[in-house]
């Protein structure tokens, strides 16, 4: 686009330099110490768009030597992201056994092993603070998995210890009957930063939402 801008700026150089030269039957006449040389108008004006042209593609190609330092670096970050986002996808299986993970009782809650049993507890009647929250409503199945795996990392490196995981009650699924609620209880499960999670109280969104616990950094 620039360089359409540009070949056209030169044309209407072009158009000037026609209506200037003009008067002198058409010639223009280029001086270089004794040495002299008359060239038709025409001749002139395509040299000078020939040499403008030139000049701004040198002038992109060094833009593009200059900026390529940079861009490979945003290449390899987008590598290494993409990289990330492949290892969490086989990270968090849909396929692993968490029941024996879950505790029976009716808050649908977790615990890693070796969290004191009161955590549980404590996560339930809001002792900490929600610091974060991530719905999952209209997500598929991959998007939520990989949209929940970021949420769950960022906010670990960000300090936050107690988090709102919105699945959804399953009112819009086929059957009315909860799609992810299940598969966010083991990819939570999966997830080293997460120490403990409990289903929400009514006002955070009863069986729809989980209130995580995460590991201190």
């Amino acid at each position: 686009m620039r360089l359409i801008v540009w070949l056209l700026l030169l044309a209407a150089a072009a158009v000037v330099a026609a209506l200037t030269f003009g008067r002198n039957d058409g010639l223009v006449s280029i001086f270089w110490g004794g040495w002299r040389a008359d060239l038709s108008l025409n001749l002139f004006l395509l040299g000078l768009l020939a040499a403008g042209a030139v000049i701004l593609l040198a002038m992109q190609a060094l833009m593009a030597l200059w900026q390529l330092p940079r861009r490979a670096a945003e290449w390899r970050a987008l590598q290494r992201e993409r990289a990330a986002q492949a290892a969490l996808r086989e990270a968090l299986s849909d396929e692993v056994d968490v029941e024996s993970l879950l505790l029976t009782d009716d808050g649908l809650s977790f615990r890693r092993a070796g969290v004191p049993a009161d955590v549980v507890a404590r996560l339930r009647r809001g002792q900490w603070a929600i610091q974060g929250q991530i719905d999952l409503h209209g997500h598929t199945r991959e998007e939520a998995r990989e949209a929940l795996a970021a949420f769950v990392r960022q906010s670990h490196q960000q300090g936050r210890r107690c988090l709102r995981v919105v699945h959804g009650k399953g009112h819009g699924s086929p059957g009315k009957r909860p799609v992810l609620k299940a598969k966010v209880q083991r990819w939570l499960a999966q997830c080293a930063e997460v120490v403990a999670f409990t289903q929400a109280s009514g006002h955070e969104g009863g069986a729809g939402a989980l209130i995580v616990l995460l590991d201190r950094r």
